[in-house]
């Protein structure tokens, strides 16, 4: 062992040599803070601000907040405010192995409020930390959900005629568990709302019908749209052909009474399902009009059993909050075969075009992609064409003869060629070389085959559930990115020796013709095939359409042998927030840092450590006279970053 990390640093060495010699300043990469200068200008006075409502920051989730205490001047000096554990890690046992925390708190009757993966409820006073209410939602933990324990955050809901001040439950708490259940809780307390449903609570989705408890869990924050209360699902991939259907659900806020249900696979009659809604649905108050970001149908990676383009599948779908009348659609992806799913939902703003002000959304893909409407009517504000992409060569297969590719800036290379092949070494780069030759690789959109396919970027994306967050006052849109390249391999039932791996590994899928292999695209050394940075974050300038800048995220100092931190970027989870201070916050990255970014050159401002990886989304508020920024740092299943039960609160010195 030791002697193969001794050749990997020697071969990492060379290849630093050979890349030039400004890379050799690399490897004395320090902290920014280390190399940055910052005022001791004592903060300025900040008023409470407590309007982080929604796990987006608002229900449009722009996952902006106007707040400028911290700036590009002072934020080195900021420092760790307080911690909170959760207590998971001890515990859960075993169980936190099979676990993600990735939840954003959101503000709530005077209470920083989140939930951990399995679904505990937990106040905290914001400016210390301190605990003040839990709720357990009691959920069973024997048996892991097919995507693991998660619960990315919760939902609040204010009766805007209570029967007087104060009233029990006149501020609640929706939280939606694994278990697929849909629970109401009084903000202040923590208590049960006894006139939701069945002691608080309505059963969303049924047991009946499924392969196991794990088939389906929710995942998502709930979503509020006036007295209605919608929550989608996530329907583990690749099990089987006929996966229960993605439907969407609405609730009374008051009384639980089911409102309304949308079905996104409404002709596959059985045949297939999927299409579910498993991240975050975003809402815009002004016209009742709610947006959900559907998934592929099933199953992923051929679509011989289900012709046709999918109709609202990897779609944004508008619907209206009351009553769940669909008013439009647009599809990103037709008939899909790459789990190219809409990984989040939009974020709305508004278009400053020729002297008009265009009501927007714009959201990001996990092919690559932004894409930019009118949210009133599904139009596009930049324009996106249909172009032509290569057919399957798969029996009983037939893909999409073209597909919609947005006039955007890509936010991820869509193609890797033998010749772009990357490895710390000549015979790194000529077994990537050789692996991208060998395999069908014509580029984004080349259907999975039997002798493999490349696919960049991965079924993980490019752009993921982190989504984009918009500065409306500079129209600067912000996302992050994973880049690699994978292989998709269809393996004919008759000569299956794939067995069942689950969602993020290969998978026999009952009822199909074909199994699935799949691998992320490495060298011999356990690194990307494809060119650094491996993760990075994205500014496009919506007034223009142009990219604006792109920096790296993320170092290697958790991948690289002796903690060797390059800053080459490594995949991502979690999504950013932006400030009124010009300040962007983000986590997400392998190394177990949270940063901070200047919106308006790119340039890392600042880092801190944190103890346990943070694949989550941070939020910002102000209370006391300080602004703090906090984030959950837990750790991830299956990017395999430090487990923990973290939420860590970072803030100037008083």
């Amino acid at each position: 062992m030791i002697k193969r990390a001794v050749i990997v640093v020697a071969a990492l060495v060379a290849a630093l040599l050979t890349i030039g010699g400004g890379a050799i300043a690399l490897l004395q990469f320090r902290p920014p803070q280390e190399r940055l200068s910052f005022s001791r200008t004592p903060p300025s006075v900040v008023a409470d601000n407590l309007d982080w409502s929604a796990v987006g920051g608002d229900p449009g989730q722009t996952r902006h907040s106007a707040l400028d205490q911290i700036t590009p001047e002072n934020v080195g000096l900021l420092q760790e405010a307080w911690r909170y554990s959760t207590g998971e890690v001890q515990r859960r046992g075993a169980a936190i192995s099979r676990s993600k925390f990735q939840t954003t708190p959101i503000l709530a009757a005077g209470n920083l409020v989140f939930c951990t993966p399995f679904n505990r409820v937990i106040a905290l006073d914001p400016e210390t930390g301190a605990e003040r209410w839990v709720f357990d939602a009691d959920i069973e933990t024997s048996e892991p959900p097919a995507n693991d324990f998660n619960c990315r955050g919760v939902a609040q809901w204010q009766d805007p005629s209570p029967p007087y001040p104060g009233a029990p439950c006149a501020d609640r708490i929706f939280t939606a568990t694994n278990d697929r259940r849909l629970i109401a809780l009084d903000a202040r307390t923590g208590a049960r709302c006894a006139g939701f449903g069945d002691g608080g609570e309505v059963e969303v989705i049924s047991k009946a019908g499924l392969m196991s408890n794990g088939e389906v869990q929710i995942v998502a924050a709930p979503a509020i749209a006036g007295e209605v209360v919608i929550v989608g699902s996530s329907v583990a991939d690749n099990f089987r052909t006929n996966a229960p259907n993605g439907s969407v659900h609405a609730f009374n806020a008051r009384t639980g009474r089911r409102v309304w249900t949308f079905d996104p696979t409404p002709d596959a009659q059985g045949r297939t399902g999927g299409g579910n809604v498993w991240s975050s649905i975003t809402v815009d108050t002004s016209s009742d009009t709610v947006y959900l970001p559907t998934s592929s149908p099933s199953p992923d990676f051929y679509g011989g059993e289900r012709s046709g383009e999918g109709r609202f599948t990897n779609s944004i779908v508008a619907v209206r909050g009351a009553t769940g009348e669909v008013l439009w659609s647009f599809q990103a992806v037709h008939h899909d075969l790459w789990d190219y799913d809409i990984p989040a939902g939009p974020s709305l703003f508004v278009l400053r075009r020729d002297g008009q002000e265009i009501p927007a959304l714009a959201f990001a893909t996990k092919q690559g992609f932004v894409f930019v409407l009118d949210r009133r009517t599904g139009t596009p504000l930049y324009p996106v064409v249909e172009r032509p992409t290569p057919a399957s060569d798969v029996e009983g297969e037939r893909a999409s003869l073209t597909q919609p590719f947005s006039s955007l800036p890509t936010i991820a290379p869509q193609e890797v060629r033998p010749e772009d092949a990357f490895g710390l070494t000549p015979f790194d780069r000529a077994h990537c070389a050789r692996r991208l030759r060998e395999h069908r690789n014509e580029g984004l959109f080349t259907p999975p085959s039997l002798v493999g396919t490349v696919l960049a970027p991965t079924t993980g994306g490019g752009a993921n559930w982190g989504g984009v967050a918009i500065d409306p006052v500079r129209n600067r849109l912000i996302v992050n990115t994973s880049r690699a390249a994978e292989i998709i391999t269809l393996v004919p039932r008759a000569t299956d020796p794939v067995k069942d791996g689950g969602p993020e590994g290969d998978a026999s899928v009952n009822n199909s013709r074909y199994a699935v292999r799949r691998g992320v695209l490495l060298s011999p050394l356990g690194l990307p095939c494809t060119r650094p940075p491996w993760g990075a974050l994205t500014a496009i300038d919506l007034d223009t359409g142009h990219r604006a800048w792109e920096a790296p995220l993320g170092t290697t100092s958790t991948l690289a042998p002796f903690g060797v931190a390059l800053p080459w970027g490594t995949p991502n989870l979690g999504g950013a927030v932006i400030t009124g201070g010009g300040l962007i916050f983000i986590g997400a990255a392998m190394d177990n840092r949270i940063r901070a970014f200047s919106i308006e050159t790119g340039q890392e401002l600042w880092a801190a450590d944190l103890p346990a990886g943070g694949q989550a989304s941070p939020m910002t508020f102000a209370s006391g006279n300080r602004q703090y920024v906090v984030i959950a740092a837990g750790g991830h299943s299956v990017l395999g970053t430090t487990r923990g039960d973290s939420l860590v609160a970072f803030a100037l010195p008083r």
